[in-house]
């Protein structure tokens, strides 16, 4: 199958680049990939990709690869919605589900970005990637290029959760720690481009990345046959996914996929400790400060500067959504409670969207009757620091008193 892409186009100028050679920004701001799609139209319909397989290749006249055969795979299954009843009912609302990433490979949402990027890197000619990272895109960067035969370079902060590092390193991946912020490990990758010739896969740094997580909108637009939800929450760091999704939504409506062509409101979800989209939309500026000094438990929303600011921003305020952040003391709670509820292992980054949705429905911006998504973007069992509890101990033969003793195993954790 032939690829529809036609250009890639800067969206701050408008101005075309070419999509087959390798490019990275321009003027210092991302690069959208353009396709056309009055062909697609007539080249596929919905009832067509409903016979396809379940996986995130099915769209592939939205994908940016030429070739069906360079597809870099690790086998990406699409992710469940998942209702979620008793987490909807302490919440106050009628109707949430969860799209739960945590199950495509290396256990987070990063695996659609980074197979698309390996796969139009290796199709360029690329033999060697590099990355900056919170955690898991440093895990994925290292699985995908491992998978694709090249060349990996993982920077990470000295503080990532344990699993993010350690599974980078088995991979294969150079992986180094960094004393700082994941900015700080974007400086010393800018630094060692020149003499290192690698090609940075960055978030929003090279146009494909932005391609994988856009299939997280088509899927959803077709399991909720292809009408779209009320709100969407979703933990916003780089914010990719959110742009992705609206880039998605954008492209299915000139398609005329839609059912109905209303798009759901999103709203970005951040911490506390870490909210430069949060600051940026209440202070009603395109571009998003630096924000100093960030610190919080959900390590993937611990980006200071998101490259893709303006795009996060212009769609959160296109949807009538807006950007939040929920208090940092909650987080844990949350993640622990939606887990014990749902049996879903929610990661503390989505754990932040729980938090942002209490207080929502609280103020009325979220009404009882809406259908609302949050996405889970990462597996709980890759923070076992966020994890941590005391459990209750016994010895062999003893016989305590249950009744007691179940109240007290409530996994309380460690420390408080």
């Amino acid at each position: 199958m032939p690829s529809f892409v036609t250009h890639l186009e800067s969206p701050i100028d408008g101005s075309r680049h070419d999509a087959r050679r390798p490019q990275t920004t321009h003027q210092g701001r991302p690069l959208l990939v353009r396709y056309d799609l009055a062909a697609i139209r007539r080249s596929v319909s919905r009832e067509a990709l409903a016979r396809r397989p379940a996986s995130l290749w099915r769209y592939r006249e939205l994908l940016p690869h030429e070739e069906d055969r360079s597809a870099v795979s690790l086998g990406e299954s699409t992710t469940p919605l998942l209702a979620c009843p008793r987490l909807a009912a302490e919440l106050g609302l009628e109707r949430l589900w969860i799209k739960d990433e945590s199950l495509l490979p290396t256990g987070s949402f990063k695996a659609r970005g980074l197979a698309l990027a390996v796969t139009r890197a290796k199709e360029l000619g690329i033999k060697r990637v590099a990355i900056p990272s919170a955690g898991n895109a440093g895990g994925a960067l290292a699985a995908y290029a491992a998978r694709a035969g090249l060349e990996a370079y993982v920077f990470l902060p000295a503080d990532t959760p344990l699993v993010n590092r350690l599974e980078a390193a088995l991979y294969g991946a150079r992986t180094f720690l960094v004393d700082g912020l994941i900015t700080d490990c974007a400086a010393v990758l800018q630094a060692g481009t020149g003499p290192m010739a690698w090609f940075d896969v960055s978030t929003l740094k090279e146009p494909y990345r932005l391609e994988g997580k856009k299939t997280m909108g088509l899927e959803l637009a077709e399991q909720f046959e292809w009408r779209l939800p009320d709100a969407i929450l979703y933990p916003t760091g780089g914010g990719t996914g959110l742009i992705g999704m609206w880039k998605a939504f954008a492209e299915l409506e000139e398609l005329g996929w839609l059912a109905h062509p209303k798009r759901p409101r999103l709203f970005a979800c951040q911490a506390a400790g870490c909210a430069p989209i949060v600051r940026a939309f209440e202070g009603g500026t395109r571009f998003a400060e630096p924000f100093p000094d960030a610190r919080t438990a959900a390590s993937g929303l611990r980006v200071p500067r998101a490259v893709g600011d303006f795009l996060i921003l212009d769609a959160i305020r296109a949807s009538g959504g807006a950007a939040c952040a929920a208090p940092e003391e909650e987080l844990l709670g949350w993640m622990r409670r939606a887990t014990a509820l749902e049996g879903i292992a929610l990661c503390p980054e989505s754990a932040a969207c729980l938090g942002v949705l209490a207080d929502l429905v609280r103020r009325g911006r979220i009404e009882r009757q809406e259908r609302v998504v949050v996405f889970n973007t990462g597996a709980a069992q890759k923070y076992v620091e966020c994890m941590d509890v005391e459990l209750p101990r016994l010895a062999p033969g003893e016989q305590p008193d249950w009744g007691a003793l179940a109240e007290s195993a409530t996994c309380t954790p460690r420390g408080t």
